[in-house]
């Protein structure tokens, strides 16, 4: 009896630690972003205006973003690279984390099509990510 409530005891008091060391992480417990990354378990949104208590963060905010002009010229610059043959047809505005960006669709010399993100300072990646998909 007197081993079985040592036992008891402590798996007891290994989960008690346990749980406060999960609690003293903030939000997000297992696996999620704990006190280091967001700053005294604060989320997004919830630091002035947004944004992340990162260095850089508030030079993306305050510099000039595009235009749907400007963004259609820099996918037309990158098909003229790229896809030899496609041109823009048309570049539809919405808004993203960091501004305003643009969805632009390319139609290739036989029909194809093709679509970009233009993010609100003119980088240019096709839809979807620059991840390579499978297929």
């Amino acid at each position: 009896m007197k081993r079985f409530l040592t036992m008891a005891v402590v798996v007891v008091a290994s989960a008690a630690l346990a749980g406060t060391a999960f609690a003293q992480m903030g939000y997000g417990g297992f696996g999620g972003m704990g006190r280091g990354m967001w700053g005294g378990g604060m989320g997004p949104g919830m630091m002035g205006g947004g944004q992340f208590n990162c260095p850089g963060a508030a030079a993306y905010s305050q510099a000039t973003q595009i235009t749907e002009e400007q963004a259609k010229e820099v996918a037309q610059q990158y098909a003229d690279q790229y896809l030899k043959g496609f041109t823009v047809e048309r570049a539809l505005p919405f808004t993203g984390r960091g501004g305003t960006m643009y969805s632009v669709e390319l139609k290739g010399p036989d029909g194809q099509v093709r679509n970009f993100h233009v993010n609100p300072w003119g980088n240019v990646m096709p839809f979807g990510g620059p991840m390579r998909r499978a297929g």
